[in-house]
C-alpha cells in the first residue's frame, strides 16, 4: 500500500538529493542511473498495483516507465495535494513546464542538470529524446494538470475525452508506448490505440473512485449528458438523495470503462512480446477495480480498491520472487 503522499518541502527536499547526487557522475549514463534509483523510490512509495506490475518488463524498460512516473508524479502532486495557493501551483506548473523546455534544448542530460532544471524533468526529457517521443505529448500533459487548478463541467464523453482525457492520461499512454515497444513497425498505430484506449478506460474508473475527493476539489469528471439523462442537473454528491441516482450514473460509466478495456486487450499482441505480460496484468488489475464500483453497494463516499491478492493473480507465479526483491532492495 502505498505511504501518505509528501509535503511539497518533501519533494524540494528530494530534488536536491538527487540533483545533488547526480552532479558528482561524469557521464550521462551514470547520472540517469542516479536519477533512475529515486525515481523507483517515488513510484513505490505511490502506487502499489503499478509499481508490481512493472516489475515484469525487462530492465531497460522498467528504468524508463520509472522515470516516466516520476516526471507526471510531481505536476499531479502540486495540483492535487500541496497545501498552496492556486497561483502557487500555477508558478510550480509553469517552473516545471519551462524546465521540461530548458532540459530539450540542453540536448544532454549533465549540462541540464547543472542548472536549475528539476532532475526529474531533466531524465525525463532526456527520455523522449532517446525514443523520439513528440515533445508536444507532455505539454499537452501539463496543459492537463494546470486545467486542474480551474477545472469546468463537461457537456459529453467526447468533451471529457478530447478535453482533459487525452492530457492526463492518453498520452502518457504514448510515453509508454515509445518504451514498450511493438510487435513489428506495422504494429506500432495498433499499440498507440490500445494505449489510448487503456488510458481512457483507466482515467474513467479513477474519475468512478474518486467523484466525492474530486467534488471536494471543485471537479465534476461525469458528462453533463449523462447526469441529466439520470435525473442531475445541479451535480452536489453530498445530497442524500442524489447519492441513489448517481448509482446509476456509475454503472454506465463502469461500461464504458470496461468497453475501453476490452479494446485494449484486443489489440494487445501490438505490443512487443516482452511487454505484455506487464501491460495485460494493468488492464486485468483496472477491470477487476471497475467491476467492484459496479458492484459496490457502499456509495461514492466509499473508495473502492483491490487486495493484494488480486493484484497477483495476473501475473505469472513462477517470477513473484521479483516483488519482494523489489521492496527489499533500497
Amino acid at each position: 500500500m502505498a505511504e501518505q503522499e509528501w509535503t511539497l518541502d518533501e519533494w524540494k527536499m528530494l530534488e536536491k538529493t538527487v540533483s545533488r547526487d547526480a552532479a558528482k557522475c561524469s557521464s550521462d549514463h551514470l547520472a540517469r542511473q542516479t536519477i533512475n534509483r529515486h525515481a523507483r523510490h517515488v513510484m513505490r512509495h505511490y502506487t502499489t498495483g503499478f509499481f508490481i506490475v512493472s516489475r515484469f518488463l525487462p530492465k531497460v524498460k522498467r528504468d524508463d516507465v520509472e522515470l516516466i512516473y516520476a516526471a507526471v508524479r510531481y505536476p499531479d502532486e502540486v495540483v492535487d495535494t500541496f497545501d498552496i495557493r492556486d497561483d502557487e501551483k500555477r508558478e510550480l506548473i509553469a517552473e516545471w513546464r519551462n524546465g521540461y523546455k530548458d532540459a530539450l534544448q540542453s540536448g544532454n542530460l549533465l549540462p541540464t542538470l547543472k542548472g536549475n532544471t528539476p532532475p526529474f524533468v531533466a531524465a525525463f526529457a532526456d527520455l523522449v529524446q532517446r525514443h523520439d517521443i513528440p515533445v508536444v505529448y507532455y505539454e499537452s500533459f501539463l496543459d492537463a494538470m494546470q486545467f486542474d487548478i480551474s477545472p469546468r463541467p463537461f457537456e459529453t464523453m467526447d468533451d471529457l475525452i478530447d478535453g482533459y482525457i487525452y492530457g492526463s492520461a492518453i498520452v502518457v499512454g504514448y510515453f509508454l508506448t515509445h518504451v514498450y515497444g511493438a510487435s513489428s513497425p506495422d504494429a506500432f498505430d495498433d499499440a498507440m490505440q490500445s494505449a489510448k484506449n487503456l488510458g481512457i478506460g483507466l482515467q474513467l474508473t479513477n474519475f468512478l473512485r474518486d467523484i466525492q475527493d474530486d467534488a471536494g476539489r471543485g471537479r465534476v469528471y461525469l458528462p453533463t449528458n449523462i447526469l441529466e439523462a439520470h435525473g442531475i442537473t445541479q451535480f452536489n454528491p453530498s445530497d442524500e438523495q442524489q447519492q441513489e441516482q448517481l448509482r446509476p450514473v456509475v454503472k454506465e460509466m463502469t461500461q464504458l470503462a470496461d468497453d475501453f478495456y476490452e479494446k485494449s486487450f484486443q489489440t494487445l499482441n501490438a505490443f512487443h512480446p516482452d511487454s505484455r505480460i506487464a501491460i495485460k496484468a494493468c488492464i486485468d488489475v483496472y477491470r477487476m477495480l471497475n467491476t467492484r464500483i459496479a458492484d459496490s453497494d457502499l456509495g461514492i463516499h466509499h473508495r473502492e480498491s483491490v487486495p493484494l491478492l488480486e493484484k497477483l493473480k495476473p501475473l505469472p507465479a513462477s517470477k513473484f520472487w521479483r516483488i519482494p526483491l523489489a521492496y527489499l532492495l533500497p
